[in-house]
C-alpha cells in the first residue's frame, strides 16, 4: 500500500479497505452472468436493483455489499466521491466539492449504487491513484 504525501489528502476510509472493495468488485463484475447495462433503456426504471436482486445469493456480492454497508456514512461518502473522481465527474482540485456532493446525496443504498455502476472498480482505483494512493504493495 503506497501513500503519497504530495497530495496531502487524507481519506475518511482506509485505502486498504478501498483496495479490498476494488478486488471484490472486479471479482463480482467478472462473472459472466452479471450484466449491468451502461445506459438503461428507461432511466426511471430501478434497473440496478433488479440486476442486483438476481445476484443476492452470490457470496461475492454479499461480501462486497456487507463491507460497504458496514462502513460509517462518511466512509461511504468518500467511496462515492472516489468513484466520481475516478470516473472524471470531478477533478482532484474539486475533491472537497465531490465529498460535499456525496454527503448531500448519501442514503442507505450506497452499496447498491456502487456495485451497480459499471467499471466501479476501475473508477475507485483511478480515484485512489489521483489522490496519491495505490493498491500495489
Amino acid at each position: 500500500m503506497n501513500e503519497s504525501v504530495e497530495s496531502g489528502t487524507t481519506l475518511e476510509v482506509n485505502p486498504e479497505i478501498v483496495c479490498f472493495i476494488i478486488d471484490k468488485a472486479h471479482e463480482f463484475h467478472a462473472k459472466e452472468q452479471v450484466v449491468i447495462p451502461e445506459q438503461p433503456d428507461n432511466p426511471a426504471d430501478d434497473w440496478a436493483l433488479q440486476v442486483l436482486a438476481d445476484h443476492e445469493d452470490d457470496p461475492v456480492y454479499l461480501e462486497l455489499k456487507s463491507t460497504i454497508d458496514d462502513l460509517e456514512p462518511d466512509q461511504q461518502e468518500t467511496l462515492v466521491a472516489l468513484m466520481w473522481l475516478g470516473r472524471g465527474d470531478y477533478t482532484v482540485e474539486e475533491w472537497e466539492a465531490a465529498l460535499e456532493a456525496a454527503h448531500e446525496l448519501h442514503n442507505d443504498r450506497t452499496a447498491e449504487y456502487l456495485i451497480a455502476t459499471p467499471l466501479v472498480a476501475d473508477y475507485l482505483e483511478e480515484g485512489l491513484n489521483l489522490l496519491g494512493y495505490s493498491c500495489e504493495e
